[in-house]
């Protein structure tokens, strides 16, 4: 077997991209990604800062025990997510924050793998502040019969399994992706998996060392009641303060 099945695929490193999407993978593919998370969560916290220069693929390869052909394809995902680029005997170089990919859902989990920066964290609240409460005004005006009871549903869900669990989280992305889809605006669509990646690990790290500070769940309802009704400024509102009140309980956690 090849390095020892590559050393475990790094003992399982890594975990989920944080949206609940699955993916078959064989080893080579669960390789790969494994080394992409070892080395993107580094970057992201900073182990490896913009301008350093990542080993070379033969050190890194004989250091991890791995191929080097699954070092070069982990690089390769890391280039693609704006995190490096590799020129001919310059090496792989970090890129500078701003050409980082932040949003993309995996790169959000590797942030969220250690300890998140806090003003990274302050900054994706401030989207969400900015695009959310947009949205559910949107959603409020667009909503069809199908939209309120993928709402309806997601919320059940999120009261029956509670936040705690992997399914009340994949609840609460699904209720949030479904306000983004009841937009009808394709563009605001499109930030459905980085929105609910980022309400994800930010729940997720909420409970780190305790349970959550309170329960957000009637916050959700107070948005999906305005929406419902159809009351445009009603749901804005109620999904500005659910945000809000997110920001709160998240830094309090940082703060611990």
């Amino acid at each position: 077997m090849e390095m020892a099945e590559e050393k475990g695929i790094l003992k399982e490193a890594g975990g989920s991209d944080g949206g609940g999407a699955k993916e078959a993978r064989g080893p080579g593919r669960r390789l790969h990604g494994a080394i992409a998370h070892k080395l993107g969560t580094a970057i992201l916290s900073g182990q490896y800062a913009p301008g350093d220069v990542l080993s070379g693929e033969v050190a890194f390869a004989e250091e991890l025990e791995v191929s080097r052909s699954a070092y070069r394809e982990a690089i390769q995902v890391l280039t693609a997510k704006g995190l490096v680029e590799s020129r001919p005997k310059a090496g792989t170089r970090v890129l500078p924050r701003n050409r980082w990919n932040l949003l993309d859902p995996e790169v959000l989990a590797w942030a969220f793998a250690g300890e998140p920066d806090v003003q990274f964290v302050r900054d994706l609240f401030e989207l969400r502040a900015i695009v959310e409460p947009a949205a559910a005004r949107l959603a409020a005006k667009r909503r069809t019969r199908d939209d309120i009871k993928l709402m309806k549903d997601a919320l059940a869900a999120m009261r029956r399994h509670t936040l705690a669990t992997e399914a009340g989280r994949a609840a609460d992305r699904d209720f949030h992706n479904a306000i983004l889809n009841a937009t009808r605006n394709d563009a605001l669509q499109t930030l459905s998996a980085s929105i609910g990646a980022a309400v994800n690990w930010t729940t997720q790290f909420k409970q780190r060392a305790r349970a959550l500070p309170r329960n957000p769940i009637p916050d959700h309802a107070r948005v999906f009641d305005a929406i419902a009704a159809g009351d445009a400024e009603g749901a804005a509102e109620a999904m500005g303060v659910l945000v809000d009140l997110a920001l709160e309980d998240t830094a309090s956690a940082m703060t611990r």
